[in-house]
């Protein structure tokens, strides 16, 4: 839908050039030539190359929204509460305006394609008349283009202003198509390719070239080698074919041998063929005799099985007549022990019901017994408590006594220093009576003396 998208000039006060975040993409060469291919800088110094980077980038955008205009013009309905009513105005007059130039480009291209299937015409006059017509209509084209380019500019004037309309577009890209996605991805690779050249420094330019040319003279020698191994190769290809003749030609000659060697062989086939025949017919002759002998045998054996099955069948009847008395006392047996089974099967069904009686009274003995048990354990467990409340009320008891004892010794003491204490000092009063008196009449005699 959108045409010349290119030639749209600045329509927004883009972001702070010092801001913009440009870094050196990873190159795609083998590790041994990374560093004579990718530049020493990873960011723009200069406010020129900023610039340039800039303007491209702003024209990527712009693009990526302006293909997106036919997808917004199918989905009117869906994306008018997203993008505003003043962009979605826009984008049907831009739809308007596009149809209108489809149709004629249409219309133009079947008349074209008539004329052309007329050429046989092309001296008649209302052929040219038709032609003159046909470049009058094409020269009509030049407003309408201006007139969709002009719509372009002011959808994008619309969106830019509308920051938050034109994220939400760009969010749609799924919608884009695929010679669009292409478009954008070459304009990608420009930018890639662009933001390299101005990455590299003019004596980076220099070493660049430098190992082109370091590459190609490289890849001149490795032609010159691999020139001259192919001539070696065509070369060892003649040795090979003229060795392929020579076992060729031992080939034919050992066909050639073969083929007598078949001769010679028929030959003998033949022979050893007659051969066989005559010790065929002896082998007969003596086979003949053998197998009159082998039948007189059969006659011989054949009386010994007949006299052996007589003896046989008489040995039968008699283990016979065994094996019916056997079967009879076993018969006689199984009867006895029926009703020996029977009486003890009565006697095992008594004793099962004295078993079941007594069982129930022994379940009647264990719960008395488990409640006797547990009787037995709350009295012991009452014994041991009272047990443990009388010890410890008797040591509780000699804890008191012996509190009292120490108490009863430590008043004692107390009392039996007080009152020496007592004496002490009555003591000491008279005892200092006594040195003052002494200290008196020691003075006095130092006087008199």
């Amino acid at each position: 839908m959108a045409l010349d998208v290119l030639s749209v000039g600045p329509l927004y006060q883009g972001p702070d050039i010092n801001r913009i975040r440009v870094t050196a993409e990873p190159s795609k060469l083998p590790a041994f030539l990374l560093k004579s291919s990718v530049p020493s800088k990873t960011k723009l110094t200069t406010i020129e190359t900023k610039r340039i980077m800039s303007v491209l980038d702003e024209t990527i955008y712009k693009v990526e929204l302006a293909t997106l205009l036919s997808y917004v013009a199918s989905r009117t309905e869906d994306l008018e509460g997203m993008l505003g009513g003043d962009i979605m105005k826009a984008v049907r007059e831009h739809e308007d305006l596009c149809q209108a130039f489809l149709d004629k480009a249409s219309y133009l291209q079947d008349e074209e394609r008539q004329l052309q299937e007329e050429e046989e015409f092309e001296e008649e006059t209302w052929f040219r008349d038709q032609l003159l017509s046909i470049q009058l209509q094409k020269s009509h084209f030049l407003p309408l283009r201006q007139q969709i380019r002009e719509s372009t500019r002011n959808i994008l004037r619309l969106l830019l202003s509308n920051p938050q309309a034109a994220k939400l577009l760009q969010m749609q890209r799924l919608g884009r198509s695929a010679e669009a996605q292409t478009f954008i991805d070459s304009l990608m690779e420009l930018r890639g390719f662009l933001f390299e050249k101005l990455l590299t420094s003019p004596m980076e330019a220099r070493e660049k070239a430098q190992f082109i040319q370091d590459i190609t003279r490289r890849n001149k020698r490795n032609q010159e080698i691999i020139d001259a191994l192919e001539n070696e190769l065509a070369e060892s290809m003649k040795t090979r074919d003229a060795e392929v003749e020579k076992e060729n030609f031992v080939i034919q000659e050992l066909k050639n041998h073969l083929h007598q060697v078949l001769r010679f062989s028929e030959n003998s086939l033949l022979r050893t063929k007659q051969e066989s025949e005559k010790q065929q017919k002896a082998d007969y002759r003596a086979s003949q005799a053998r197998v009159a002998k082998i039948q007189q045998e059969i006659l011989h054996l054949r009386s010994q099985f007949h006299n052996l099955l007589m003896e046989n069948r008489e040995a039968e009847q008699a283990l016979r007549k065994k094996k019916y008395k056997v079967e009879t006392e076993i018969e006689n047996w199984i009867q006895k022990y029926d009703i020996e089974m029977g009486e003890k099967q009565d006697e095992y069904e008594e004793l099962d019901i004295i078993h079941k009686e007594e069982k129930a009274q022994l379940e009647e003995l264990k719960q008395r017994y488990n409640a006797l048990v547990e009787e037995f354990a709350q009295i012991r467990e009452e014994r041991e408590i009272i047990n443990k409340k009388k010890v410890e009320a008797e040591q509780e008891l000699m804890r008191m006594m012996r509190a009292a004892t120490l108490i009863q010794a430590v008043w004692k003491g107390y009392l039996v220093r007080s009152m020496l204490k007592s004496r002490r000092k009555r003591g000491k009063g008279k005892g200092k009576d006594k040195k003052g008196k002494g200290k008196g009449k020691g003075k006095g005699k130092g006087k008199a003396e």
